[in-house]
């Protein structure tokens, strides 16, 4: 079985504050007597359920088409959190095994209650100390439903830097309502773009 964890994109999808939304363009139609529909799509790269790369908060960091591919395919699990607000913490999973997961998908409140057209800025983000937890259970990859994994008035963004000093990529804005806690293989790769900070990612759980 998969579960299609991404939000549909279209114009209505909300974005960051100050981003490009989602918009499409008629090049060519056919009903205008052209052999082909051809569209030009204006999108941000972190629309919908998206993977940060490096440089979107690093100078030096790498693009898209230079991440490595390896993160974002293979055993991940999902765990569902109560804490609504605020930074996540170890305790948080106290009792939650996390032992050969190698990848989180975090499921709270934002999946199943917020809509496409709504950005939440109240949500559970990540700590550093969580981040380095994870890390030192052999975590190489986080996915929240949240549109970040910083604090969303965070401007110094502690937990996209502590993800990449621990070789850790991230997912944002997955949609996990209807997946039930558990082991999957996660299939989210992200496009081969160069100069971009960031690309959507079609993600997917397929139940092993």
């Amino acid at each position: 079985m998969i579960y299609d964890i991404t939000r549909t994109v279209r114009p209505t999808l909300a974005v960051w504050t100050g981003d490009t939304p989602y918009s499409v363009t008629p090049a060519l139609r056919i009903a205008d007597g052209a052999s082909v529909n051809l569209t030009t799509l204006a999108l941000s790269p972190h629309t919908g359920a998206h993977a940060d790369a490096y440089y979107h908060y690093d100078d030096s960091g790498v693009h898209p088409a230079a991440m490595p591919l390896e993160p974002y395919i293979g055993r991940a699990r999902v765990v569902t959190i109560s804490k609504r607000v605020g930074a996540l913490m170890p305790d948080d999973f106290a009792g939650v095994s996390i032992t050969g997961a190698e990848r989180l998908l975090l499921h709270s409140w934002i999946s199943d209650e917020t809509a496409d057209e709504t950005l939440a800025t109240e949500f559970a983000y990540l700590s550093v100390a969580l981040i380095e937890w994870l890390s030192a259970h052999g975590i190489v990859l986080i996915g929240l439903d949240a549109p970040s994994v910083d604090d969303f008035t965070s401007t110094d963004l502690p937990c996209h830097h502590a993800l990449k000093r621990h070789g850790m990529v991230n997912l944002e804005n997955l949609y996990l309502s209807g997946v039930p806690d558990g082991d999957y293989e996660l299939i989210a790769l992200p496009l081969k773009l160069d100069l971009a900070c960031g690309s959507p990612v079609r993600a997917i759980l397929r139940t092993l």
